[in-house]
């Protein structure tokens, strides 16, 4: 089964880093202003979806499909809806975080609510990629200088990490206390996460800290 890949229209500043997350004989859903990340990405749409309020509509053969501007869903909801409707299984979203905080976030409730369908999705930007661990368990390799585990749907418990410089057995991380922020893979191991109750965003970090603005 073909992945799919789900481009929105938030600033992506690294096309290098963007282009490695993809594969060969992805599918790709184009989300409105998404369509301004084409040339860069360098792959054509299988999908047009959106209310062409930040983008014109374009002429082309693809298929698109035009969306009221007044409606519940975001364009990039609506085409996250549409790819589970025609049986994707896995899911790569790409300038869907970053810019407007809001969508950003709303974006991360994707994560959340295609993890709940049982479906894998990653959400990849300049600086990280993320993905929802829950009932399947995670992995980091030492390729990523750090990574993190953030509650962001409630606690989280149960929590196992081995093969990390701080690792965990039975912990519990909640949204009040992010102590699981900026973790670290030990040389020539791989991170194993594990979550016994509830979920946690696994945040693989591909800057160097140097590059980072630290808080």
């Amino acid at each position: 089964m073909r992945r799919c890949v789900i481009v929105g229209g938030a600033p992506i500043g690294d096309y290098g880093s963007a282009r490695s997350c993809l594969r060969a004989g992805d599918f790709f859903l184009y989300c409105d202003a998404g369509l301004f990340h084409r040339e860069g990405l360098g792959a054509a749409p299988d999908l047009i979806v959106g209310d062409f309020d930040s983008h014109p509509r374009p002429e082309t053969e693809a298929e698109t499909i035009a969306l009221p501007r007044e409606k519940d869903d975001t364009d990039t909801v609506y085409a996250a809806r549409e790819a589970v409707k025609r049986g994707f299984e896995d899911f790569l979203l790409l300038g869907c975080a970053g810019g407007r905080v809001d969508h950003t976030l709303a974006n991360l409730g994707l994560l959340l609510w295609l993890d709940s369908l049982g479906k894998r999705a990653l959400l990849a930007d300049d600086f990280s990629e993320m993905e929802i661990v829950s009932s399947r368990p995670a992995s980091v390799t030492e390729d990523w200088p750090y990574f993190s585990l953030l509650a962001v749907d409630g606690p989280a418990g149960q929590i196992a990490v081995t093969g990390a410089k701080w690792p965990l057995t039975g912990a519990e991380i909640t949204a009040e206390y992010a102590y699981g922020v900026s973790n670290e893979v030990l040389p020539g191991r791989i991170a194993r996460i594990s979550v016994g109750t509830g979920r946690l965003l696994l945040v693989r970090v591909r800057k160097p800290q140097a590059d980072l603005t630290l808080f």
